[in-house]
């Protein structure tokens, strides 16, 4: 067993490839992390169905989000890399926390309300609604004390916090308290045509979102084409100038230098030049990235593999902890 503080956290396989937010604010983070933590990654298909999911793309964009995963640098080796449905103690936490967690705290949850009401509640799933409980599960099933997580899902941890407290209270010593590990200013990219707004699968234009799978030659256009701002200066002002600066975070993280340091080199040469620059280092970046997923997705067997391997890992932490929390409620023992 490790002596490493154990990590968890999942990405659900909903576009046929991650973005470069995706890669800059959780995948590029999770890579340092697994160096440091017992971490447990994993795509997590279930909470992907809580939306209608076409199936065969669905299985699709599964695999490729595991081999871009791998091919980011999370090493199956290192970490627990697998997909959530493959260990079926997920959704069987899932059922016995829901019956512990509260209508009212449940429909206080903000992605919920948000979702529904752009949706109506009449088009919002149960699922939908139950989604924090199964993110509880996740997390719970493996004793993580570390959840890396943006902004947006600090909520759902403080759920889970509040869960295992109570089954803790009701039940008897079982989960340890995960904590909210906040991803660093970076965690936030924004869309290229609409850079007040944070960079989406869903987004509105194509031209908005820099795909790692797109060929090189995309992912610079994309880039040189991006919307800046009112006058020449290359310089970090999210008030005044929201696309230059998300410009400068992005080229910042990917070039390993200060942004005061960008500002500098590109005092009084404009847009033009940071751009073209920029695009050569996303290119630089992303294209070994490309090459290696495409390589693992032309031997789906063997990624299967690798995944059902990493699924057994994850299913003997998983199963011990759904085992001892049958037990503490009272359920039958299977003979």
């Amino acid at each position: 067993m490790s002596s490493k503080p154990r990590l968890f956290s999942g990405m659900q396989p909903s576009a046929e490839s991650l973005h470069i937010g995706n890669y800059i604010g959780a995948l590029l983070q999770w890579k340092e992390l697994q160096n440091t933590h017992d971490a447990i990654f994993s795509i997590v298909d279930l909470h992907a169905i809580t939306v209608a999911q076409e199936p065969a793309a669905l299985r699709e964009n599964t695999r490729r989000t595991a081999a871009q995963y791998i091919a980011a640098g999370i090493d199956p080796e290192v970490s627990t890399l697998f997909v959530q449905s493959h260990v079926a103690a997920h959704p069987q936490l899932a059922w016995i926390l829901n019956t512990i967690t509260g209508f009212g705290e449940a429909s206080r949850m903000t992605q919920f309300k948000d979702k529904a009401a752009k949706q109506g509640t009449d088009a919002a799933s149960v699922g939908l609604f139950a989604y924090p409980t199964l993110m509880a599960a996740d997390i719970l099933l493996y004793n993580a004390v570390a959840v890396p997580v943006g902004d947006d899902q600090k909520q759902h941890v403080e759920l889970t916090r509040d869960l295992a407290n109570r089954f803790n209270t009701r039940f008897g010593p079982t989960f340890a308290m995960p904590e909210p590990l906040i991803l660093k200013q970076t965690a936030r990219i924004y869309d290229l045509q609409n850079p007040t707004s944070k960079m989406s699968k869903s987004a509105e234009s194509p031209a908005g979102v820099v795909w790692l799978l797109d060929e090189p030659s995309v992912t610079a256009k994309k880039i040189k084409s991006a919307v800046t701002d009112a006058g020449r200066e290359v310089v970090y002002d999210v008030a005044e100038k929201p696309g230059v600066s998300n410009l400068l975070t992005v080229f910042s993280v990917l070039s390993g230098r200060p942004i005061e340091s960008l500002e500098s080199e590109y005092a009084g040469r404009g847009y033009g030049d940071f751009k073209k620059d920029l695009a050569d280092v996303v290119v630089e970046t992303f294209a070994p990235i490309r090459t290696r997923a495409l390589e693992l997705l032309a031997d789906p067997a063997e990624l299967d593999r690798v995944l059902a391997g990493n699924a057994d890992r994850a299913a003997e932490i998983a199963d011990a902890t759904l085992a001892t929390v049958y037990d503490r409620v009272g359920l039958l023992p299977r003979r």
